[in-house]
């Protein structure tokens, strides 16, 4: 699919999340850490003037890897187990008529580089290289919603896993890494709709190969290799 001549990708992000697999479900519930660089055309400091003074930001990007020739009106949530058909406009399913995704993010600080001035962002559930349309500043005073509805996502806010991670194994890992895997792997990275005991799952974060099961209540991290 093929947006208008008019829509321009002004930047791409660098993330720790190299496959779809085990990327946060929505923005905010990881603290991983982003860099945002901008595309030749738009590493232009004159653009950015006053970000600074913005703790977070909202970004506008692309479901790269999840566009599709054809639509469907309905899609299965992961909060609902993947097991039940909700209308597509009202889920954040990545498979919509536009694979346009929305998040807000931290910004951390901007950074100097070669490649010209990047954006640091925290919380960003976006996969490494994830085309970016626009960035918006956020504005608490009209975008934070406090008593908002959460509709259906508002049945398993609380769900998490426990973590039998061997301190063998937390060793392998980075301090600067660490507590945003436990964070990924808190949430349950698994499909929603499978349940099988026996099966052991994997998937790669930054420079990590992890694989683990999920009995029950509690997630079993079974190895760590560096790739």
């Amino acid at each position: 699919m093929e947006f208008s001549d008019n829509i321009k990708i002004i930047a791409r992000i660098n993330t720790d999340f190299h496959e779809k697999f085990a990327i946060p479900r929505q923005s905010g519930l990881s603290s991983s850490i982003g860099k945002i660089v901008f595309e030749k055309e738009y590493r232009c400091d004159e653009a950015l003037r006053g970000i600074e003074g913005f703790s977070h930001l909202w970004l506008i990007w692309k479901f790269s890897k999840s566009e599709r020739e054809k639509w469907s009106p309905t899609v299965r949530p992961p909060r609902l187990g993947g097991n039940k058909r909700m209308g597509v406009f009202a889920t954040r399913s990545p498979f919509r008529p536009n694979p346009i995704g929305l998040s807000s993010v931290e910004l951390v600080g901007l950074e100097k580089t070669e490649e010209g001035t990047v954006l640091i962002v925290r919380g960003a559930d976006l996969l490494d290289g994830t085309p970016i349309y626009d960035i918006k500043p956020y504005l608490a005073f009209t975008d934070s919603h406090p008593q908002a509805l959460g509709g259906f996502s508002d049945e398993k806010l609380t769900y998490s896993l426990k973590l039998d991670f061997s301190d063998e194994f937390q060793k392998k890992v980075s301090p600067q890494k660490l507590d945003v895997l436990k964070e990924i792997l808190s949430q349950d990275p698994r499909p929603s709709y499978i349940e099988d005991e026996t099966r052991v799952y994997g998937f790669s974060y930054a420079d990590y190969e992890i694989r683990f099961s999920v009995c029950g209540d509690t997630l079993k991290v079974l190895g760590i290799e560096n790739v």
